[in-house]
């Protein structure tokens, strides 16, 4: 009848701590050490080669052995199973690096985690942030257009005005000027406002076009002073 892996363990080590307890430490401490590997293999812990060694260790210390030779003997078994135990000892230390590392492991992905969630925090700010631009953008562009409209209408009447001026009497000169100088001013004065408007919405938002908008409410401040200047020459031409 074929013996089980844990039977033949027992006779093998009963067979090599024999050897060594008759022979010697040198050679028998390295079949210790193939014992332990076969232990290992066969998924035994150090508790359960303790029990096969006591049982090959009391079967050596039979009611023949004398008292002298006892201690030797228990001495140099001693030795053996200190031998034989240190691959399982060696997998439980290996044991306990794969689960040092595997914990190292999970607080690395749990920083990675964090990182990753800071980052995912970061991009949707920039969304929203890129959603405001591109909002207040479609507003100036809305704006822009109301400014070019009303543009175009401020030259439509200073052409109109002009040649009311040109072909007019000198009476009728000075009450022209007047008119003109009072349209001329309210359109500039709802462009300005405008960009007032303007300025408030984009100027967190986009730095140049702000700069763009203070340029063109300076040149509309100008342009009204021009526009007084000129309507006072023709109201009062010997005044130059």
């Amino acid at each position: 009848m074929n013996k089980s892996p844990l039977n033949r363990l027992s006779d093998a080590y009963l067979s090599a701590l024999r050897t060594h307890c008759e022979q010697g430490p040198q050679p028998a401490l390295q079949t210790a050490r193939g014992i332990g590997r076969e232990a290992v293999r066969c998924g035994l812990e150090t508790l359960d080669l303790a029990k096969i060694h006591h049982r090959a260790l009391a079967h050596l210390l039979g009611p023949g052995a004398a008292s002298g030779s006892r201690e030797d003997l228990t001495a140099r078994a001693a030795a053996f199973f200190t031998e034989a135990i240190t691959p399982i000892e060696e997998t439980h230390r290996d044991t306990r690096q794969a689960n040092a590392d595997l914990h190292q492991l999970h607080a690395t992905l749990d920083e990675r985690m964090v990182r990753l969630a800071a980052a995912n925090r970061e991009l949707q700010q920039q969304v929203a942030e890129r959603a405001a631009v591109e909002s207040a953008l479609k507003a100036s562009q809305r704006s822009a257009g109301e400014l070019l409209n009303d543009s175009r209408v401020l030259a439509k009447q200073l052409q109109l005005s002009a040649h009311k001026i040109l072909t007019a009497t000198e009476t009728e000169r000075k009450k022209l000027s007047l008119q003109l100088n009072d349209e001329v001013v309210q359109i500039l004065l709802g462009i300005n406002i405008r960009i007032l408007a303007l300025k408030k919405v984009v100027a967190s938002n986009h730095v140049d076009l702000a700069g763009e908008i203070a340029a063109a409410r300076r040149l509309v401040e100008n342009s009204a002073n021009i526009i007084r200047r000129l309507a006072h020459e023709i109201s009062y031409p010997h005044e130059r």
